[in-house]
């Protein structure tokens, strides 16, 4: 599996297998799905199959997550840093990408534990799992 990462020096590709960073062209942008609307999060991606929702909120714990459509959330990501962005895998909810200001973090569980990849970037903005 693969991650696409938007930094302020541009965009990278980083393979979550072998943690290997590859830059892409300049002027290459991230592709991401369409925002998901809400009010109280900084940052929200959801699930395109299942029912799973991750927010990245403006607090520790910094993660919410829901898996049943948003009814019903509880804090995940204890030791994690500040949140930048998040994505969830489009066709497998279990698998959420963590961004803090220039780490990585992948959950194989739909956020109840993390992993921290070794990987430094630049400064992230955006991510997106291929």
């Amino acid at each position: 599996m693969r991650a696409t990462v938007g930094t302020v020096d541009g965009v990278y590709l980083v393979d979550l297998e072998d943690e290997t960073i590859m830059p892409l062209d300049a002027g290459a942008e991230l592709s991401s799905r369409a925002p998901v609307e809400v009010s109280l999060p900084l940052l929200v991606d959801a699930a395109a199959s299942g029912s799973t929702v991750v927010a990245v909120v403006d607090r520790r714990p910094p993660l919410v997550v829901s898996h049943d459509a948003g009814r019903t959330w509880h804090e995940a990501g204890g030791g994690l840093p500040r949140g930048r962005a998040v994505a969830i895998a489009e066709n497998d909810p279990d698998v959420v990408l963590f961004a803090a200001r220039n780490r990585l973090y992948l959950s194989r569980d739909g956020g109840r534990f993390w992993s921290a990849l070794t990987v430094e970037l630049p400064e992230i903005q955006s991510v997106a799992l291929d």
